[in-house]
């Protein structure tokens, strides 16, 4: 196999450097956003069945839970995020070998973090819960259910990483379908493994996260059986094995630019815990409001989210193929894909919000009119979020990643937080509300700014061909090394 034969037989991958833009990065970003929702259901469902069967205590102790690995996971996802910018530029330019150095690579990176994240985890869980705050009558449930989640974070970050390498080489389609089995299984045994049945013995909340954990072990075995099985790019073979040895260089990248991505995530996370807090102060009905507009605010993010991922693949694929001419049409593209679809989101949210918010709060008039308030304030600004995310997609798909970390820190600091300072006396509650937009509007124009400026253009993240050739054949000289830039 040549070096430019990328795509394996049987696979999905798409050209990405070739072709319409408008139309490739919409089909592409399609199975990704049917991911995200996939996931969401998942969630949903689960969530019913632990309220349903473990009670509001059980709910509580996983909504604790999941925010502890939300956080270890968003470290983590960082470096992920990277290694699919390491796997798509190569995939660009027709590198093979690159591409599955990469794979092999990441494949260890991510299977040492999930060893380490288990043991810390498992130790520090306790220390974790009291330091969120978690009630005591929810602390025992809560501790549980973290410690088996722990137990599987090896199999499920090798899951995620392989989903993201797959479409960091052109192929959306296969992670999405191959979520499916791992989604079944994990509806199905909540209520089984919760109350038993015959041999099985009742585990409550237990259960819940064995489920998951036997969910998430299926589904890695069927993603490794079906990349194997349709001999995709992304697997190793043969003397390929030798990739699992980690190169220093491609290490470097990874954590060096993962990091910044990671980070970007725990600002977010972050971010949301201080609003929370903010809320609280609001009262019951507030809390709840925004409790059910967030549930909504899911769903209209999932458009951007795709597309930005779509976005960065696109450009990541194209750089690698040295097609800057196409890099500023596939921005134009996706700034208009997330106008149209995250706008219409917006539009059908806000025209049927009463309905909608009705699933959450019941007959509950109060807490739906705060809802409906917050909806048509704030709702808007995630139009402008999708549009940033396109933009800094791009950029980090060229190994930029500091400057979009500080644009968020000043978005979400001085921007939203000091919004709700300046605006609290005036308009009150309202203030918390108009920091979405306003913080929102700030990171918009500082990420253009950038994008515009165009220094990120001049990062040089890979090695040419012919270098990352005489790497691999002199593993010492610093001309075949893949070298950190910026």
């Amino acid at each position: 196999m040549t070096s430019g034969e990328i795509r394996a037989p049987g696979g999905n991958a798409m050209d990405l450097t070739s072709g319409p833009i408008a139309r490739t990065l919409l089909i592409f970003a399609l199975p990704a956003l049917g991911s995200n929702v996939l996931q969401s259901v998942n969630g949903s469902i689960n969530a019913v069945w632990i309220g349903q069967l473990v009670g509001e205590t059980g709910l509580a102790a996983t909504a604790n839970a999941n925010l502890v690995m939300f956080m270890m996971f968003a470290l983590i996802f960082g470096f992920g995020m990277a290694s699919t910018i390491i796997i798509g530029q190569c995939a660009g330019r027709g590198d093979l070998a690159g591409m599955r150095q990469g794979v092999g690579t990441g494949v260890t990176l991510f299977f040492v973090l999930g060893l380490v994240a288990t043991l810390v985890g498992w130790l520090t869980a306790p220390q974790l819960l009291h330091l969120l705050g978690t009630p005591d009558d929810v602390f025992p449930q809560a501790l549980i259910y973290l410690r088996v989640m722990y137990l599987g974070l090896p199999t499920s970050l090798l899951t995620v990483f392989f989903a993201m390498a797959m479409r960091g080489a052109g192929d959306s389609l296969t992670p999405m379908l191959l979520m499916l089995p791992g989604m079944f299984i994990d509806i199905a045994l909540n209520p089984l493994l919760i109350l038993g049945w015959g041999p099985i013995p009742a585990m409550g909340i237990k259960g819940a996260a064995m489920a998951t954990l036997i969910a998430n072990f299926v589904s890695f075995v069927v993603m490794v059986a079906v990349i194997y099985a349709r001999d995709l790019p992304v697997r190793l073979r043969g003397p390929e094995w030798r990739y699992l040895v980690p190169r220093r260089d491609l290490v470097g990248i990874i954590v060096g630019k993962g990091i910044p991505m990671g980070l970007q995530m725990v600002v977010m996370s972050v971010s949301a815990l201080v609003m929370l807090g903010l809320v609280n102060r609001e009262g019951t009905d507030t809390v709840a409001a925004y409790g059910a507009i967030n549930q909504l605010w899911t769903y209209i993010q999932m458009p951007a989210m795709a597309i930005g991922m779509a976005a960065s693949a696109m450009a990541a694929q194209n750089i690698g193929a040295g097609k800057w001419d196409r890099i500023d049409r596939i921005a134009v593209a996706g700034v208009l894909v997330n106008l149209a679809l995250t706008g219409s989101m917006v539009v059908l949210t806000l025209l049927f919000d009463h309905r909608l918010l009705t699933l959450f709060l019941a007959d509950h008039a109060d807490a739906i009119m705060i809802a409906e308030h917050i909806g048509l304030l704030a709702s808007w600004a995630f139009i402008l979020m999708g549009v940033t995310m396109v933009l800094s997609s791009i950029t980090r798909a060229n190994g930029a990643t500091m400057v979009p970390l500080v644009i968020m820190v000043l978005a979400y600091i001085p921007g939203r937080l000091g919004s709700i300072y300046l605006l609290n006396d005036s308009i009150g509650a309202d203030a918390i509300w108009w920091s979405f937009p306003i913080g929102g509007a700030l990171s918009l124009l500082l990420t253009f700014a950038y994008y515009w400026q165009g220094s990120w253009r001049n990062i040089r993240l890979l090695a040419t061909v012919e270098e990352a050739e005489e790497f691999v054949q002199s593993e010492g000289e610093p001309t075949g090394r893949i070298l950190p830039n910026g």
